[in-house]
């Protein structure tokens, strides 16, 4: 079983277990069973346990591969409308647009309050030996919707 199908069906796996140990817990009232108190909170954690399994499983996207585009690791990103991506030097021009559309796409929805996020990617361009200053080799621009 992959991870995604073990993800898909946590909350099930769970929310069964739950419902059993719940009707565990009501013949264990009705009979007197002395472990009445301890099923009880098993019961809740199960139940506990598929919600937040459900929940996560509604937080979690996979990451969008767009075809020719390269991986960039971010070194900045402000949290609201700007990050920028280092290129490193042999980093292809053919590439520029796939990979500022693959990072645009892995934005989360409703993350940034709806801002226009800029998204750069730079390189490094040497002026001197131990100087060097940032070039903006592609820049685009997302409007981050709050749904």
């Amino acid at each position: 079983m992959s991870f995604f199908e073990l993800l898909n069906n946590t909350p099930k796996i769970f929310g069964f277990l739950g419902i059993f140990l719940s009707l565990i817990t009501i013949v264990a009232f009705i009979f007197n069973f002395g472990f009445k108190f301890r099923i009880i909170g098993a019961t809740i954690f199960s139940l506990l346990l598929s919600l937040s399994s459900w929940a996560f499983m509604q937080s979690y996207s996979e990451n969008v591969i767009v075809e020719g585009a390269r991986y960039v690791p971010i070194v900045y990103d402000n949290g609201f409308d700007l990050i920028i991506a280092r290129a490193e030097d042999d980093f292809p021009e053919e590439a520029i647009e796939p990979t500022l559309q693959q990072l645009s796409d892995n934005l989360r929805k409703g993350s940034r309050s709806g801002a226009n996020v800029k998204i750069k990617i730079r390189k490094l361009e040497k002026i001197s030996n131990e100087i060097s200053k940032p070039v903006i080799i592609g820049e685009i621009e997302k409007t981050v919707s709050m749904n």
